[in-house]
């Protein structure tokens, strides 16, 4: 059973439809991908989930019931407007939303020092927010929003902000959460996170869903026939030996060896294609180029638009 339930939800404003008939399914304990350009209705779904709004038509279900206000002390929700107090001080400020949470002051306190001090924070206490850079001020809303160990998390471009390091130590600690059994929403723009985090994911254009399901299943579903050969011998051998089964796109001289990349004419084997160069050339590597989620989402994005 699902997590999260999302069944044929509609979402209109004035003359305007933010979501048209959209419907998937977040499995439990994944970090699903909420990907989609600018505009597409991701932010309307995202406020919709957290009974923000409502929809027009449609249900949204949790853990399989009906999605209800007794719901929202078990998701927690990081949105891509930063919302701390600038005047207030980072210590105080967080203790106070943990306690919305639900949280008692002692628990709060408790876990509170135990982030503080694992990102390194805890002398930022009694500082204002306003002192703070805008990735300091991500982090200690990072933690806000975890604090409470939410069953569902849902999170809109986390890494806006955050150098290297700490994106980094975002990251590890999304992967912890899913391992102890949250499960992660993350709406982002990254599609190397997309890559590197999701399981699965659902793609919003225009209102609609366009493309959903395992993130290793569709780049397979959207594969070129694109293969990286590495190779010791010369480019006329090379040549010789693709044939009528493939194509060459280019090639460069990396080190010892030749990287060129080919791409099959006839939706042939990889054995095949590899019996086919063997007798030419010396093969020193052969790797399918599956495209990145960057060349899926540009591709269904151009496709539907066009």
């Amino acid at each position: 059973m699902s997590i999260l339930s999302v069944q044929n939800v509609t979402k209109r404003y004035s003359n305007h439809t933010a979501l048209d008939n959209v419907s998937f399914e977040v499995p439990p304990q994944s970090v699903f991908g909420l990907l989609g350009p600018n505009g597409a209705g991701k932010t309307s779904l995202i406020r919709i989930i957290n009974q923000i709004t409502g929809p027009d038509e449609g249900h949204i279900f949790f853990s399989g019931k009906p999605l209800s206000p007794e719901h929202a002390e078990r998701i927690g929700y990081l949105p891509e407007e930063r919302g701390l107090y600038r005047k207030m001080e980072v210590g105080e400020q967080a203790l106070y939303l943990a306690r919305l949470k639900g949280l008692s002051r002692q628990d709060a306190l408790k876990k509170l020092k135990y982030w503080f001090e694992k990102f390194e924070i805890i002398s930022w206490w009694k500082k204002k927010v306003e002192e703070l850079s805008k990735g300091m001020q991500q982090k200690v809303q990072f933690i806000v929003t975890i604090l409470h160990e939410p069953d569902l998390l849902i999170l809109d471009e986390p890494f806006t902000g955050f150098d290297p390091i700490n994106t980094n130590l975002i990251r590890d600690e999304l992967l912890e959460l899913k391992k102890k059994g949250s499960t992660i929403i993350l709406s982002t723009h990254r599609m190397e996170s997309v890559e590197e985090l999701c399981s699965h994911i659902a793609l919003i254009n225009l209102a609609k869903k366009v493309l959903e399901g395992e993130v290793k299943k569709i780049r397979k579903e959207f594969r070129s026939q694109m293969y990286e050969v590495q190779f010791a011998g010369n480019n006329i051998a090379f040549a010789n030996a693709l044939g009528s089964y493939l194509k060459l796109i280019d090639s460069h001289q990396d080190g010892d060896y030749i990287t060129a990349r080919v791409q099959s004419l006839n939706d042939h084997s990889p054995n095949e294609l590899l019996n086919q160069l063997l007798p030419y050339v010396e093969i020193h590597a052969f790797r399918e180029m599956l495209p990145t989620m960057n060349e899926v989402f540009i591709r269904v994005v151009n496709n539907k638009a066009s």
